[in-house]
């Protein structure tokens, strides 16, 4: 650390960019405008560039501000994880598995996933939910053991990533109970007859779905598009339309959502993904996951 940055002044900086002003910050942190206006003034000339500058009856980020917040942002989000890692180190009996969810990933299958590590007594599961991108950020920071993902990290120089696949899972369509009949009805044809809910297209399978509708020459009436798949199956059990799931979950949406099977998505497939920061795994809960990946 450079010995001649005040923290204490950052941590002014920091609070007064999130509140978006020297007011807000100043009554968050019970001080005095002045005082936290002097305090972000000397942290300023410490580093040679304004990081506010006037906009409207209020203040915004210069670039230089923008770049400093990004890094305080990481500063002090690694602050807030101090207290629990210093703890979870010192008791020497908890296995801490920290692993990013990406947003695209069915969230149906996340707990199949991590099946092989949720028999440890010890553990102590963080999960994340982020973009794809930041999580792959967060990753390279080490701030995450490893990222679950439905795509393999792209190739990137910059970041040392890499991609360890955790099997595949054919698609199948469910229907509630009173569409059900109706969407097996000329099986595919019959889906151009009923509401349809898709995954959004952060989903890297929402493609493959669209092809296949193009290759069957089935034109969808699409009602809904969700990012999460537990919400997905949650509105097509309320009836609002048929839906595509990995097959593999086929009992768990009929015990848990009501869908009754309809037919396989032919030639679809949902893949998993877990990406770490080295090709040899060190993580001992990690390398059971893979292990234990997936048919």
């Amino acid at each position: 650390m450079d010995p001649e940055l005040n923290y204490k002044h950052l941590y002014y900086f920091w609070v007064t960019a999130k509140e978006g002003g020297m007011s807000h910050a100043a009554a968050r942190l019970g001080m005095a405008v002045q005082t936290v206006s002097a305090q972000v003034r000397q942290l300023e000339q410490s580093l040679g560039h304004a990081l506010f500058k006037p906009a409207g009856r209020g203040l915004a980020l210069t670039e230089a501000g923008q770049t400093a917040l990004a890094l305080a942002e990481q500063i002090f989000s690694l602050g807030e994880q101090l207290r629990g890692a210093v703890s979870d180190a010192a008791s020497q009996q908890r296995v801490r598995l920290v692993v990013g969810i990406s947003d695209g990933l069915p969230k149906l299958a996340v707990r199949e996933l991590l099946a092989p590590v949720l028999t440890e007594a010890n553990l102590r599961l963080l999960c994340h939910e982020d973009s794809f991108d930041d999580l792959l950020a967060a990753l390279a920071l080490h701030r995450l053991d490893v990222v679950l993902s439905d795509r393999p990290a792209p190739a990137n120089p910059n970041l040392k990533l890499y991609s360890h696949a955790l099997g595949a899972s054919p698609l199948g369509w469910y229907a509630p109970p009173a569409l059900l009949a109706q969407a097996q009805s000329d099986f595919p044809r019959g889906l151009s007859q009923v509401p349809v809910l898709l995954p959004t297209a952060q989903s890297s399978v929402r493609l493959r779905i669209d092809q296949w509708f193009e290759r069957q020459r089935v034109a969808p009436r699409v009602v809904g598009e969700f990012e999460d798949s537990a919400l997905l199956a949650t509105f097509g059990a309320s009836g609002m339309g048929v839906l595509p799931a990995a097959e593999r979950m086929r009992e768990q949406l009929a015990q848990a959502y009501g869908l009754a099977w309809v037919a396989p998505c032919d030639g679809v497939q949902e893949h998993f993904y877990a990406i770490g920061t080295a090709r040899k795994v060190q993580h001992p809960l990690v390398q059971r996951l893979l292990s234990a990946a997936i048919a």
